[in-house]
């Protein structure tokens, strides 16, 4: 049984934050082989819900939001923990001329679920993002034609 990996970063509740957070989950996403599109889409994931704490909530004692994900074989859960707000994050309904409001609708699009729930410390919001890994090297793969094996040099 594999065992996932996890992080947890405690951050100044600031914009440049969120950059922060971003590089540092790549990192762990490229060492546990996590693809490169799925990569892309955890940091979009994960970016849209920082950015959304930013604008709609304050941040936890210290001017401080905690950011963390846990790498599991098929998907990568990602949460935003912040001070809460005066709303509870939903999905917008943005015009088409409007420049925002589409944010949870691309964590919708990207994740295989998401959710928020509120305590006394304030609002967590959550995403599960499905990811595949590459597999190691000498490792079974399937391709169109049957089975293939990594070798070596190609």
């Amino acid at each position: 049984m594999e065992v996932a990996e996890a992080s947890v970063l405690l951050l100044p509740f600031a914009a440049s934050s969120v950059g922060v957070a971003r590089r540092q989950l790549m990192s762990d996403l490229v060492a546990a082989g996590v693809y490169d599109s799925a990569a892309c889409d955890v940091s979009l994931v994960i970016s849209e819900l920082f950015s959304n704490a930013l604008r709609h909530a304050g941040p936890l004692p210290g001017a401080q939001i905690r950011v963390s994900w846990r790498i599991e074989a098929a998907s990568v859960e990602v949460e935003v923990s912040d001070g809460g707000g005066p709303t509870r994050p939903e999905l917008g309904q943005p015009t088409l001329s409007a420049t925002g409001g589409r944010g949870l609708r691309i964590v919708e699009k990207l994740s295989r679920t998401w959710g928020a729930s509120t305590g006394e410390e304030g609002t967590t919001v959550w995403a599960e993002v499905p990811v595949q890994r590459m597999p190691a090297a000498g490792t079974a793969m399937t391709a169109v034609g049957g089975p293939v094996t990594a070798t070596e040099g190609g």
